[in-house]
Order: C-alpha cells, then sequence, then structure tokens
C-alpha cells in the first residue's frame, strides 16, 4: 500500500483523465437523450445495412452494434454514476433481447464494468471530501491511504487504507454532488423511463417510482454504517457467512469506514469449478432471501459486485445502502402465496391475492392466470428438483412478468403489487440474476422449505446454519 504522501505530478495526471459528476438537470437530461437518439438511430442503421448481405458480414455487423452500444452504455451511464448508473448496473445482469443471442455474453461482459469498475474521480476531489467531512488532514485520520481506488460505483469510490491500530479498512467516499446528480435524475424520470424503454420493454412506472424511492437512501452513509455494523453483529461466527464490520464513529454522511474484506472478486468466481459455484449459489440464496423470511430483514441490492470470496471459504457481503427490514404480516402474505403456488392450490392463491389487494376482482384475472403468472415468475424456487440457473432463464422469468409484448399474463401485469412486496421482489429477481451469472445449481425449493415449511434442512451448508442459529438462539437467551 502506498504512503499518503501521494506526488503532485500522480494528482494532476489523475484530475485530468476525470471529469466531475454533472449535477445540472438540462446537462444530465441531454446526456440521456443523446445516447436513448443515438441507441434508435444505430438500431435502424444497423438493420436496414444488413439486407441482403452474407451471413458473416451480418455476424460482424451485430457485433459492431452490440460493442458500441455497450461501449456507449459504459461511458455515458457511468459517467453520470447516480441514478442512471444504477439502471446500467442492473441491465448487466440480465441476458435480455437487445442484441443477438451469440453477443450478448460480450455485451453483459462490457456493462459489468459498471458493477465495480466505473469511471473513476480523481484523488484530490475525493480526498477534500474526506478531511472536510471529518475535519482533520488524512495523515492524521489514517496511518496509510491508497490513492488509486480498489473499486468505484454509481455513488462513490473505495479506497483501501489502515488505522493508526493496524487495521486494514475500506473507505467509501461518496461523490462531490452527487445528492444533486441524483435529485437531477429523480427530476428526469420521464428521460429515464424512455431510455429504459429502448433496452428494457415494459419496465413498470412502480419498478421505476421503487427505484427512485429507495436509491436516496444510498445517499445517508451514517445509516448504511450502523445498519452494517448490526448486520456485522447479527452475522457473527456464521460458518459461511461474512459481513465486514463498519465503523460508524469513523465516518460521515459521506465517507464510509468498513474492514477491509481482501478475497477472490465475482469474475474469478465464475471460473470456480461446478461443485464450489453451486456451494456459493446456495450461500447468495440463503443470505438475499433466507434473510427476509428467517430475520424479517434483508439486503436490497443483491449484484454480482457485493460478493467476495473471502480466503476461509465463506463468501462476504458488501453495501447495505438499500436494507429492509419487513413487517411479519407482510412476510406471512408472502410465505402463504408461495405455498399455495408450490402445492398447487390456484383458487386460494388468487383469493389470497384478492384480499391483499393485489388483484382487483372485476378485472377479469383469473385463478389459473393467476397460479402461472406467479410459477412463471417463482418456479425456480417451487420446483421440487435440482435446477441449474442461467442467465437466460433468470431474464426470461423476469421478462416474463413485466414485459407488454408478451400476450400472455396481460390481465395480470395490470395489477398493483403493493410497495412493500415490490422491494422483496426486485430483491428476489436480482438474486435470481446473480445466480443465472453464477450458474449455480441446487434443489433451490428443498432449501426454501427451511422457511417456507420449517422443515429440517437438506443440504450440508442447511445444517450447519442451523446449528449456528441454533447456538446464537441459546445464547441470546442465557444472556437475557
Amino acid at each position: 500500500m502506498d504512503r499518503l504522501e501521494v506526488p503532485a505530478e500522480a494528482e494532476g495526471a489523475a484530475a485530468s483523465a476525470a471529469k466531475p459528476v454533472a449535477t445540472s438537470r438540462l446537462v444530465r437530461g441531454s446526456r440521456l437523450g443523446a445516447v436513448v437518439a443515438a441507441q434508435a438511430v444505430r438500431k435502424r442503421r444497423t438493420r436496414l445495412s444488413m439486407i441482403g448481405r452474407s451471413a458473416a458480414a451480418r455476424e460482424r455487423l451485430a457485433d459492431e452494434s452490440t460493442v458500441k452500444m455497450a461501449e456507449q452504455l459504459v461511458v455515458v451511464l457511468g459517467d453520470m454514476k447516480g441514478l442512471a448508473m444504477k439502471l446500467g448496473q442492473f441491465l448487466s445482469m440480465l441476458d435480455l433481447d437487445l442484441v443477438p443471442p451469440d453477443q450478448r455474453e460480450s455485451f453483459q461482459t462490457r456493462l459489468a464494468v459498471l458493477r465495480d469498475g466505473a469511471p473513476a474521480v480523481d484523488f484530490a476531489t475525493m480526498r477534500r471530501v474526506v478531511e472536510e467531512e471529518r475535519g482533520a488532514p488524512l495523515e492524521k485520520l489514517f496511518a496509510e491511504f491508497d490513492p488509486e481506488p480498489v473499486a468505484a460505483a454509481s455513488i462513490g469510490q473505495v479506497y483501501r487504507a489502515r488505522l493508526h491500530d493496524g487495521t486494514d479498512v475500506a473507505v467509501k467516499v461518496q461523490y462531490p454532488g452527487i445528492d444533486a446528480a441524483v435529485r437531477a435524475d429523480l427530476r428526469n424520470i420521464g428521460m429515464l423511463r424512455f431510455l429504459i424503454a429502448q433496452f428494457l420493454p415494459g419496465f413498470t412506472v412502480a419498478v421505476l417510482d421503487e427505484f427512485r424511492s429507495t436509491v436516496l437512501n444510498e445517499l445517508d452513509y451514517t445509516t448504511e454504517a450502523r445498519t452494517q455494523r448490526q448486520v456485522a453483529d447479527l452475522f457473527t461466527g456464521h460458518p459461511f457467512i461474512s459481513v465486514p464490520r463498519a465503523f460508524p464513529e469513523l465516518g460521515s454522511a459521506h465517507v464510509l469506514v468498513t474492514e477491509f474484506c481482501d478475497g477472490m472478486p465475482f469474475e474469478t468466481v465464475r471460473a470456480l469449478p461446478d461443485a464450489e459455484r453451486d456451494r456459493l449459489g446456495e450461500i447468495v440464496y440463503r443470505f438475499y432471501i433466507g434473510s427476509l423470511y428467517e430475520l424479517g430483514e434483508f439486503c436490497g441490492d443483491p449484484h454480482p459486485g457485493n460478493l467476495v470470496l473471502r480466503p476461509d471459504g465463506r463468501l462476504a457481503f458488501l453495501d447495505f445502502g438499500l436494507y429492509k427490514r419487513m413487517d411479519k404480516g407482510h412476510m406471512a402474505f408472502e410465505v402463504a402465496c408461495l405455498r399455495a403456488a408450490a402445492e398447487d392450490r390456484h383458487d386460494d392463491l388468487y383469493r389470497l391475492m384478492v384480499d391483499r389487494g393485489v388483484i382487483d376482482d372485476a378485472a377479469g384475472v383469473t385463478a389459473q392466470e393467476c397460479y402461472e403468472y406467479v410459477l412463471a415468475a417463482s418456479e425456480w424456487c417451487l420446483v421440487d428438483e435440482p435446477l441449474p440457473i442461467t442467465p437466460d432463464l433468470a431474464s426470461g422469468a423476469f421478462l416474463m412478468a413485466i414485459d407488454p409484448r408478451l400476450a400472455e399474463f396481460a390481465g395480470m401485469r395490470r395489477q398493483n403489487l403493493p410497495p412493500e412486496h415490490l422491494f422483496s421482489r426486485r430483491a428476489d429477481f436480482m438474486t435470481f440474476g446473480t445466480l443465472g451469472q453464477l450458474r449455480a445449481t441446487a434443489n433451490w425449493h428443498r432449501i426454501a422449505r427451511e422457511w417456507l415449511y420449517d422443515d429440517e434442512p437438506v443440504t450440508e451448508l442447511g445444517e450447519q446454519h442451523r446449528i449456528w442459529r441454533r447456538d446464537r438462539e441459546g445464547a441470546a437467551a442465557g444472556g437475557a
């Protein structure tokens, strides 16, 4: 790790290579308009130029179009950061029909840069944020501070540092002006809807409004630090889940300090043998989905950039800016619906949704349509057999749920999911998308039965988790 003394020429070079985050609504709106218009033109130009060409020529043109589209999204959305970049991260996780099937992996790889390698803001600028927020020079706050960011995401950049007591820490520093930038994006919500429609037809207003209401929570690092410390305490001593501890007393509204998590990033994890990827997939599933039903709280931002495989084999989970605690009544409703679908109780499922206000009883939606819609979106955790999760399977379920071009389930797509359930369904789809990128296989239903039916675990990880929970509950009872 480099010492605090950063050469002036290094800071100057970094400054010349980076640009501040644009906060003007007009500037940010014009950038969105430019990428939308350019993509519309490019699609038309590429399609027309393919007429009469050979198969090889069409393949080359498709590849060029894909590369240009992905590169433009990375540059524009990454440079804008904030909410626009968040949408780019989401797009990178799904195997959508935006491009020819043989080019989708290349497209996703380029968009994946937005997960944890966005364009960096220069160190001098970010250093000033830390020093102004904490009211002290960097040398007093940290024994060492590496000026090169280890990650650059939608809201801030992450640096590696060392405390004076020798503790290695990660320091997430919020981009200057990102508050105004995010609020400008929210005012440009109409333009964002149009942008998304170019790449993801059927992305509903409710989903975008959920983005709008929750992304503002990520701007408050003070809340995130407290949340992360609580979750780290909650999973202390867990056999396969790791949450780095946060230090709220060392941070501020725009600076977050946590334990540094060293290990294998997701892109390397994807190349591991099948058995290891399956093990990690089960851990991902248990943390993001199991925590909702077992603990009544869950992280609302599952994606590959938030996962690190530690040397001891535990999977570390990062980023708790979007964290949700759910009412027991809402959880009970979701469990009841999943059980009704798993047991083929069509009428019971339909009545549950009508009584909850999800379905208008006068809308003409049948019990069979309601059942098949839920099955299409959630069958991966309802079918009682080993199921490999692929990107195509994950995105297919997502598009089946929202795409208005499909005549199937048109009535269900017009119904309104209450806000309290929209957040958990988003987490479910994003977990599904993460497992698709991991290409993990498991009997997801047998795992889910632990929290849906209170069944005994059927996997080794499930048994380890049960023992941990039993010991933790016993210690809590003893302490009381």
